[in-house]
């Protein structure tokens, strides 16, 4: 079982906020992402601006394509990024015409999917998954509970590399103990903490204390 990766998301609404704020952690985090507020916001320029600042960690556009996909992959990948996102409602032709001009595509999980789609999601190559539980959600009162990660073991059982993502703590990180997490997602978990780059510090630390 492999170490997860930590990804801090850049969910502000001005570049110039986000930049701030991720030169503070972006040594410590492996993987950088241009969340999709920031792009509604920014666009192409936050993820050019992510790649200048860090040339040699992952960039993310968290773009949530639902179309138009290879245009929007190519878009995101003369930017910079490495990586983007489509949502799972998205057709598998979108899909796989955004995996053409990227090295990866997610997919997010958002509302009814099913694990039909997802093995259709596998066999269209798309390898990498996005759990969520939404802002939404939480600010409605929902929590991590069994149900997700029953979910979330599923989705690695059949293949998916899985990144977990909404609402993260670090006392969050261990009900994942014993799971191949690929990547552990947080914005506001490290961005609003008094002390972000200790915040950063503190979710490695876990980390590293639960998967070695």
């Amino acid at each position: 079982m492999s170490r997860p990766n930590l990804q801090i998301a850049c969910d502000h609404s001005d570049l110039p906020s986000a930049l701030a704020d991720v030169k503070q952690v972006g040594d410590i985090v492996d993987i950088v992402e241009a969340g999709t507020i920031l792009m509604l916001q920014a666009g192409a320029d936050a993820v050019a601006c992510l790649r200048a600042l860090y040339p040699d960690k992952i960039i993310v556009a968290d773009t949530k394509c639902a179309d138009a996909g290879g245009t929007v992959g190519k878009n995101c990948a003369d930017a910079g990024a490495d990586w983007m996102t489509v949502i799972c409602s998205a057709t598998i032709p979108t899909m796989k015409a955004a995996a053409k001009e990227l090295e990866e595509v997610q997919v997010e999980l958002y509302g009814d999917w099913t694990f039909e789609q997802a093995q259709r999601w596998l066999d269209a190559g798309i390898s990498q998954a996005i759990y969520h539980q939404s802002r939404d959600a939480l600010l409605a009162g929902e929590t991590w509970g069994k149900r997700d990660i029953a979910k979330v073991k599923q989705l690695i059982e059949m293949g998916f590399r899985v990144s977990v993502t909404g609402g993260l703590s670090v006392e969050t990180l261990k009900l994942f103990q014993g799971i191949d997490v690929y990547t552990f997602i947080t914005g506001r978990g490290i961005t609003s903490a008094a002390d972000p780059k200790q915040a950063a510090l503190d979710f490695k630390q876990e980390i590293v204390r639960i998967w070695g």
